[in-house]
């Protein structure tokens, strides 16, 4: 099909234009009547968060995405486009995408004033019809709105008054599409006047000079919700204009985060022939529920939250460390272990806002902390019911054992089998043979850390396993244990 290439042939072409809102509201509800899947890749908020953007964009509203880092806020406004229509005609060379039927600017008026019918169009595809901006403290109005430009009004020969010689900024840019603002809040207060203006009255002022400005604009933020206050850093007015306020959250189970983790960690290393990645769904729980623990962590501070990018990062770390140890040892299979978690605690303490114990105890120890706790709630849920007493015992009787991370399945294996009952005890409820090697000392070592986690028998600095002292068979208070020679800890 030809596309218009004029005023004209786009008005016997029989194209109807629509406002922003009215074109993402027809577009979904085409989409809802097929059954289409909304947000792809975004995982946990279907009966939550999804329904809401639904809501909010059937009522045409303005909207706002509340929540703290790495629940997909951004990934979520980004996918907003989708309900563009695939092209929109502009009036060509338009910097605002002026409606050929109904131009804003002066430009565009003074184009269709002076050729009519044959009025160059040019057509703008739905991923150019979004501008984003991150908040920061240093954004101008300028930067948002506009400025005049000395420049244009010289070679113009145009007073500074004149709308010719204004230079738009973001917003009047992203007319007849979305405009997102991230981090609202930290925008500075006249900037989000200019912001309540133009959606209240659609005019603002540019060096003094009043500009009309009824930009037809789809308007989404998204924030923090302890900056998103009456007391906070955003004026009241501006909130009051925004339709539909949603809140976003993080996984609520498990298995819905080590999904999530899963589809956005980087896993297959393609680049590696010959090698093949294999995650053990006990590995994958860990990772992940370290993340549920650091969340409920008082030592944690509750208000930057914990980024999804936590179990992200340390799943990818995890499995680089098991894939060092194959490229050592020359083995085909990468099957991350314990080990590999604890090789990732760089992915993991930059990625934790402390609060003042937490900070006494320092992040490394502490993700060590919430590591053990992690694989003393997933042990419990693997091998509910199963008795390693004689695993124990045996440690208790002065024997140990070091499982070096740099070492192969092989020799693991074989350091293992001299651990009575260990071996068979941990098959039980694991759906591999004793011939898998790799993924046996995985589970093993698993095993080892969660009778650890549970206090019955201890681990050093090494990775080493030996029998647990009489005070740490103590449960109680023994999460602090390893913290007890930090000078001014209590």
């Amino acid at each position: 099909m030809n596309k218009a290439a004029t005023l004209g042939e786009l008005k016997t072409s029989g194209y109807q234009s629509r406002s922003v809102k009215d074109e993402m509201r027809t577009n979904l509800i085409k989409k809802l009547k097929s059954g289409e899947k909304l947000f792809q890749g975004i995982l946990g908020y279907e009966e939550s968060v999804i329904p809401q953007l639904i809501n909010a964009i059937l009522s045409k509203h303005n909207l706002i995405l509340l929540g703290t880092r790495g629940q997909a806020k951004s990934r979520i406004i980004r996918q907003l486009t989708e309900l563009l229509d695939e092209e929109m005609p502009i009036i060509a060379g338009s910097e605002i995408n002026d409606n050929p039927f109904a131009p804003l600017s002066a430009y565009g008026r003074h184009q269709v004033d002076f050729h009519g019918d044959e009025t160059k169009i040019d057509w703008v595809k739905r991923d150019n019809r979004f501008v984003e901006k991150l908040a920061t403290p240093d954004v101008t109005i300028a930067d948002i709105i506009g400025d005049v430009d000395p420049i244009k009004a010289a070679k113009g020969g145009h007073l500074l008054s004149d709308e010719l010689t204004i230079h738009f900024g973001l917003l009047p840019r992203a007319n007849r599409g979305i405009f997102a603002i991230n981090e609202l809040p930290d925008l500075a207060g006249k900037i989000q006047v200019g912001l309540f203006n133009i959606m209240q009255e659609g005019d603002v002022q540019i060096k003094g000079y009043p500009v009309r400005l009824p930009l037809d604009v789809m308007l989404v933020f998204s924030a923090n919700p302890e900056d998103y206050t009456a007391r906070g850093k955003i004026i009241t007015p501006l909130k009051d204009r925004i339709g539909s306020e949603i809140q976003t959250h993080y996984p609520k189970d498990i298995g819905l985060g080590a999904s999530i983790t899963k589809q956005e960690a980087w896993v297959e290393r393609e680049d590696l022939e010959g090698f093949k990645v294999e995650i053990p769904d006990f590995i994958a729980e860990t990772i992940e529920q370290i993340a549920f623990e650091a969340r409920d962590d008082q030592r944690i501070d509750k208000r930057s939250g914990v980024s999804q990018r936590f179990p992200i990062t340390a799943l990818e770390s995890a499995i680089s460390n098991a894939e060092r140890r194959a490229l050592i040892t020359n083995e085909s299979e990468i099957v991350p272990r314990i080990s590999d978690i604890y090789a990732a605690l760089p992915s993991m303490t930059g990625k934790m806002e402390l609060e003042y114990e937490g900070e006494q105890i320092g992040a490394t120890r502490l993700a060590k902390d919430l590591i053990k706790r992690a694989c003393g709630v997933v042990f419990e849920g693997f091998f509910l019911g199963i008795d390693f007493a004689p695993t124990v015992q045996w440690f208790d009787e002065g024997n140990k054992i070091l499982l070096s991370e740099t070492a192969s399945a092989e020799e693991c294996v074989y350091l293992l089998e001299s651990v009575p009952e260990l071996i068979e005890s941990t098959l039980v409820p694991l759906e591999f043979t004793r011939n898998e090697k790799a993924k046996l000392v995985a589970a093993c070592e698993f095993v080892l850390e969660g009778l650890y986690a549970q206090n019955k028998i201890s681990r050093n600095e090494e990775g080493g396993f030996e029998a647990a002292t009489k005070a740490k068979r103590d449960r109680r208070g023994m999460i602090y244990e390893d913290f007890t020679d930090i000078e001014g800890y209590n």
